[in-house]
């Protein structure tokens, strides 16, 4: 079996890929994450994660590298990472009793022989109508604004939701781990 590397510098992707038993290293890309005119988030969410993968290809010979970017729209506007407080909590009003889709763009690339495998997995989150004392709550107490849609599903982000919809909820946390399987399994990687 090729070497893993992930290439992200996220402690949520590195848990996530943690949980295959999988022996991994990971590296940070150097990439700009800007969309493009038009670019929808499906597209943006791919791109990027194929885009991280290469960026990392020439120092990684003879390795499969996971590249994996998560995007998340509302009402057709892409959301980023909010980064501050008063961002988080006007992304939290605006997604409030409405439904934010979250797409995590994947990417397996192998270094070998060039091959690289590209997906896309949708996961959509309905929020319950939130008041903006709850809203500053929950934010004082996790302070999720490195997190695209300002919450963390895996803490107390989850009590902000009245339901989700989606076939993998690891790719709302920004590593879908039911195709990353599959993903593995065709370049041979025996999981578990």
């Amino acid at each position: 079996m090729l070497p893993l590397l992930l290439a992200s510098s996220s402690p949520y992707r590195r848990e996530l890929l943690a949980r295959l038993k999988l022996n991994f290293t990971y590296a940070s890309p150097n990439i700009d994450e800007s969309s493009h005119p038009g670019e929808s988030a499906r597209h943006l969410a791919m791109r990027l994660a194929e885009a991280k993968a290469r960026a990392l290809a020439p120092n990684y010979p003879n390795h499969l590298i996971i590249g994996s970017d998560q995007t998340a729209s509302l009402d057709g506007q892409i959301l980023g990472k909010s980064l501050t407080y008063e961002r988080a909590h006007k992304q939290l009003s605006n997604a409030s009793g409405k439904s934010v889709t979250f797409m995590t763009g994947l990417a397996l690339l192998n270094t070998q022989t060039g091959t690289c495998q590209l997906d896309c997995v949708p996961f959509t989150v309905h929020f319950r109508t939130l008041e903006s004392d709850q809203i500053e709550r929950y934010l004082n107490i996790e302070q999720p604004y490195d997190c695209a849609g300002s919450f963390k599903v895996e803490g107390l982000g989850i009590t902000l939701f009245r339901s989700t919809e989606g076939e993998d909820v690891t790719s709302l946390i920004g590593l879908p781990l039911i195709r990353l399987t599959d993903l593995l399994l065709n370049e041979g990687v025996v999981v578990p």
